[in-house]
Order: structure tokens, then sequence, then C-alpha cells
């Protein structure tokens, strides 16, 4: 079976067919593409601006996809679409043309829930087993865990996401947002050299970000404002907006690092798997490394292909409801902004 993916809940649009063998095999990456929309420095994506990107681009991608892949429309089973959670006025350019293309094509749809998109993905690239499941992205921060046919939330962010918060502190920094500007801010991370103490809001299984973007905000702005100059009390160093990133990455990956050991205790999982656009960050793979290392557990993450949000997640995802006897009408192909990891039933797993 082939199915066609589409991917447009923020700022990636993607698209990407993928074969599941009849035989029961590893499912066949066919093609995976992604185009991104960039704002100018010191801005984010607005709603307005991304759909219309996506509305321009994803005829292109859908044509470059299928040449890629060397299918034809004949060959697609089905056609999966990101259902939500994401921004509402990208969500809906997708859906519109996932809902055309079903019925140009004659193809039966999938509704697809973005996070449990990352997760299956996940577990299909790494060969995860029944991980602990860290999904942190521009738009949520989860702890998941699997029990019967739900992937339950074990902790998650109480206001922004993880990665909205470093992405804001990027606007505050006037950091470029290209190619991200969670990984302009990881890359001035390496070269931080001085930790500056910021809040650090773990509240039992749940994390607090805003609190420390509006501190490290005032701090930055102490910084660009120059009046005195700030250094650093060990060393007489002067602190920089590299050590403020430095800093930053620490203190949340770290409140990260503490609420999956917790959940890992819980359950008694020898296994981390990360998920999400967040988890293709070098240094939360090396903190998860360390801690799962003294636990004698493993860390299973993937690289910017399959982190970042991309169609081919949404695809595979979807056509593993599908082969469960999964469908979504032409009345119910809708969207949502809120559509919660634990609300999906798994029938695709025991």
């Amino acid at each position: 079976m082939i199915a066609l993916g589409l991917e447009g809940s923020a700022n990636k649009l993607g698209v990407g067919l993928i074969l599941h063998p009849g035989n029961g095999g590893r499912a066949q990456i066919l093609s995976n593409i992604r185009h991104t929309f960039v704002s100018p420095p010191g801005e984010g994506f607005l709603p307005k601006d991304t759909a219309k990107h996506h509305r321009s681009w994803i005829t292109r991608l859908i044509l470059q996809a299928l040449k890629e892949a060397g299918v034809s429309v004949e060959d697609v089973d089905c056609i999966c679409y990101t259902k939500g959670p994401g921004m509402g006025a990208p969500l809906q350019s997708v859906a519109i043309v996932a809902r055309t293309l079903s019925l140009l094509w004659g193809k039966e749809l999938v509704g697809v829930n973005h996070c449990v998109g990352h997760i299956e993905m996940g577990r299909e690239i790494t060969g995860a087993q029944n991980p602990i499941v860290l999904y942190v992205s521009g738009g949520n921060t989860q702890v998941i865990a699997y029990a019967s046919q739900r992937y339950r939330i074990f902790g998650e962010a109480l206001d922004i996401a993880v990665g909205n918060c470093l992405d804001r502190f990027a606007r505050t920094l006037f950091i470029s947002n290209d190619p991200a500007p969670g990984y302009n801010i990881e890359q001035m991370a390496k070269k931080g050299r001085h930790f500056v103490d910021l809040p650090y809001a773990v509240k039992g299984m749940d994390c607090s970000f805003s609190g420390i973007l509006a501190t490290i905000d005032i701090l930055a702005a102490k910084l660009q404002n120059g009046i005195t100059e700030w250094k650093d009390e060990e060393t007489g160093d002067p602190i920089t907006r590299e050590d403020l990133c430095f800093s930053l990455q620490e203190t949340v990956f770290a409140m990260l690092v503490e609420i999956t050991e917790r959940a890992m205790a819980h359950v008694g999982s020898s296994e981390v798997l990360i998920v999400g656009g967040v988890g293709s960050n070098e240094r939360l793979q090396e903190m998860m490394g360390m801690m799962a290392k003294d636990r004698g557990g493993s860390v299973f993450a993937t690289d910017e292909r399959f982190c970042i949000d991309n169609g081919i997640m949404i695809a595979h995802a979807g056509l593993l409801a599908y082969r469960a006897g999964f469908r979504t009408t032409l009345e119910e192909s809708t969207c949502t902004q809120r559509f919660r990891t634990d609300e999906v039933f798994v029938k695709w797993r025991d």
C-alpha cells in the first residue's frame, strides 16, 4: 500500500509518499519533500502569511514528490493530511487540497493527529519498541507513554512549548529564522562559556517556560543596552549573547530530562524516544543520553529529516490507521487547532 501525506500545521509544508510492503516488512520512504516559510529576523510567522506560502507551494511539491517516488496517481491508495493540532489558516489550506485531491483522484482520506505522526515515524525509523516519548516542538511539549491503545500524556508544558520559548528568544536577539531559529540558537549556544542563572520551573510532571523567557528577555535587554559591562562573577569575562543561548538551553533541557526520567521510573521503561523539531538538537540528545546511560537505558532520536515537521510522518501514521480500517469521510475532513495526543484511538497497536 502507498499513502500520500500532506503536512502544513505550522511554517513547514511537507509532502511525502510511503510504501508499506504487503509482507509486513519495514516501511519504504519513496519521497519526503519540504519547503519552509521563513519570516524576517525578529518576527514570527503569521497564520495568514504561512497559509499563503502553503497555497503557493503545495501543488509543485506534490508533483515533485510523485516524480521523485516514481509512482502515479493510480498507485496511491489513500491521501493523509494533518487534521491538527496546529495553526488554523495553514491547516485549512492543506485540508482543502487533500479534499480536492480526494475528489479528483477518487481516493479515500485519512485525517492524522500531528503528534501521533511524529511518534509513529520516530518508532519506525529508530526501531524503538515501547519507549517513553519526549515530544518537543514549537507548539507542543509532552512526555508520553503508550498504554491500552492510547498515547497517554504523563506531563506537558503548562504555558508555552519549549520550542516556542527558544524561537521567541531568537526573535529577541534578532537571530535569523533561516533555516530555523531554534537551530541558530543551538549553534550560538555551542560557543557559550558562562552559565547565567535562570528560573527552573518543574511542577510535578509538568513544566513552565514563560517565566524563563520573560527573565532571559530582560537579561538580553540589559546586555544589548550596554549601559554597564556585564561580567561573569567567577572569571570576570564579559557575558555574551552566546552565553545567554547556552544558559537557556541548559536550563530548559535539564527540566525536560528531569520529567522524562521520572516517567521512565514510573512505568519501568529503559527507552526514551525524542521526537519533534527540538528533538534534533544535539545538546538535548546528549543530556538525555547521559541520563539514560546512568539508568542502564538508551535514547532514540532521528535527524532533521524526520524530527522537523514533514509529510512522510503523516503518510506513515495515516497508512497505519488506514490499514486498521480508519477512514475520514468528506463531511468529517475538517481540521482543528486543538487535537490532543491522547484523543487518538491507536487501533494498529496491541
